[in-house]
């Protein structure tokens, strides 16, 4: 068997429409697996990589998915059960971001950072974990950040929200592993994607210039890192852990 190889599974990645969620779809399709994409708002986008992952022979197909909503999650959920069959790899890249500073930041943004962020990783995981555990097979990646363990001024509410997910990933990890349902993080540094282009011009050129690489990111630079955690062998001994492909940022 090839270390990498995605044969005959089915991953189902939430935020495939763009960014690193769209890298992954499209290495993971690269190498063999059946690819589900759930999106939130930005149907034209997501058929045309679904057209694209087609066009190369892929299996692909996707669905709406608001990862903040039980409801939207569950009917995901049985979509995928009923499109695609068991899912074997569950990616979630669904994210927002906004900086403000602190005494800015309301109760209603603090909310939506956590809704989106941390309660969308515990509701898209929580929808297929059972699934996996019956199987006893399942490989789980959340996104974290490198700003989960050095924090930044004016993303107090982004920062709280990625800690939590690394909180998540190492306790659920305790209770998947022994089933052969790996639970582990991405956590990049700054990538260019459509969040980091909702930040301000001031906040992208005060971190561009710390960064050691003296770059962003690119999402297909990330998508590697998801490929390793996702494989049957490759990930195999990845358990509770946050990767973290960043540029040499949490040096800074």
């Amino acid at each position: 068997m090839e270390t990498f190889s995605l044969k005959g599974r089915t991953a189902f990645i939430t935020g495939g429409n763009s960014g690193m969620g769209r890298a992954i779809a499209t290495l993971f399709a690269a190498h063999g697996a059946a690819i589900g994409i759930g999106h939130h708002q930005r149907e034209t986008q997501c058929a045309a990589v679904v057209d694209e992952l087609r066009a190369s022979g892929a299996k692909a197909a996707y669905t709406a998915c608001d990862v903040s909503s039980e409801t939207s999650v569950e009917a995901a959920r049985a979509w995928c059960a009923e499109t695609l069959g068991p899912v074997d790899i569950l990616v979630n890249c669904a994210g927002i971001s906004g900086d403000k500073p602190f005494t800015h930041i309301s109760v209603a943004d603090f909310d939506e950072m956590l809704g989106v962020h941390l309660r969308g990783s515990f509701l898209i995981t929580r929808a297929f974990f059972g699934d996996m555990m019956a199987r006893r097979y399942g490989r789980i990646i959340l996104f974290s950040s490198q700003l989960a363990y050095k924090g930044a001024p004016g993303l107090v509410h982004y920062c709280a929200a990625k800690a939590g997910i690394v909180g998540l990933v190492r306790a659920l990890s305790y209770e998947g592993a022994p089933a052969n349902v790996m639970v582990n993080a991405i956590a990049p540094g700054p990538v260019e994607t459509d969040i980091l282009g909702n930040l301000s011009a001031e906040w992208r050129a005060m971190k561009a210039a710390q960064l050691p690489v003296g770059r962003f990111g690119q999402p297909d630079e990330i998508a590697p890192t998801a490929l390793l955690l996702a494989s049957e062998i490759g990930g195999r001994n990845y358990c509770g852990q946050n990767l973290s492909p960043n540029g040499g940022d949490v040096m800074v």
